[in-house]
C-alpha cells in the first residue's frame, strides 16, 4: 500500500501572480516611444502651412548679418522664397523673382526674403551673385524656418499678407513674372 508523504509547514516558493515591475516599466517606455513616433509622423504628413493660417514668427539672419523678424514686417506683404544653389528649378525662377523685387521695392509695401536651404555659404553667395539677386537672403540655420513651413523641397514660395497670414504659396518654380504679380497685386489692393 502506498503512503502519502507527510504534509509539512515548510514555506512555499512565491507565486508568479505578482506583477513584475521591471516588465511594466519597459512596456510603458515602449508605448511612450511609439506615441512620440506617431506624433512625429502625423506632423510630417500635415504638409505645409495652410492658406489662411497665421504664419509662425521666424528670424532670418542674412548673409550680410542683418536680422529680420517676420513680426517686424507686419503691414507689408512678404514673399518668402526657399531656394538652394544646387537646385536647378530655382535657377528657372531667379530672374523673375529679382525682377519682381525691383518692381515692388520702390513702394516699400512688399518685402522679398530668400531662405537658403541646406547649402554651403560659398555656393549660396556665388548663386546670388550669378543671378544678381539683391533682395535679402540668408541661410536657414538648423533648418528652423523650413521646418516651421514643413517644406517638401525647393523652390517653394509663400506669400504672407500684411497681418502675417499665409495667403498663397507656390510649390516649384514660378513660370513667369506675371504669375508672381498675380499672387501679390490682390493683396496690395486690399
Amino acid at each position: 500500500m502506498a503512503t502519502n508523504p507527510p504534509e509539512t509547514d515548510a514555506p512555499q516558493a512565491p507565486s508568479r501572480s505578482r506583477p513584475h515591475w521591471g516588465r511594466i516599466f519597459v512596456w510603458i517606455g515602449v508605448l511612450a516611444l511609439l506615441a512620440i513616433l506617431a506624433l512625429g509622423l502625423r506632423r510630417a504628413q500635415e504638409g505645409p502651412i495652410g492658406v489662411g493660417d497665421t504664419v509662425p514668427n521666424f528670424t532670418l539672419t542674412t548673409f550680410d548679418g542683418e536680422t529680420i523678424k517676420l513680426t517686424d514686417l507686419k503691414g507689408k506683404v512678404v514673399v518668402l522664397n526657399f531656394w538652394a544653389s544646387w537646385c536647378k528649378p530655382c535657377e528657372q525662377e531667379a530672374a523673375d523673382l529679382e525682377t519682381a523685387w525691383r518692381l515692388y521695392q520702390p513702394q516699400g509695401e512688399v518685402v522679398f526674403l530668400g531662405v537658403d536651404y541646406v547649402d554651403t555659404e560659398p555656393e549660396a553667395l556665388e548663386y546670388l551673385e550669378k543671378f544678381d539677386i539683391t533682395y535679402p537672403n540668408g541661410p536657414d540655420l538648423g533648418t528652423r524656418i523650413s521646418q516651421a513651413f514643413r517644406i517638401r523641397g525647393v523652390p517653394e514660395t509663400y506669400i504672407i499678407d500684411q497681418q502675417n497670414v499665409l495667403r498663397s504659396f507656390q510649390i516649384g518654380p514660378f513660370s513667369s513674372l506675371s504669375q508672381i504679380q498675380t499672387m501679390i497685386d490682390p493683396l496690395l489692393a486690399e
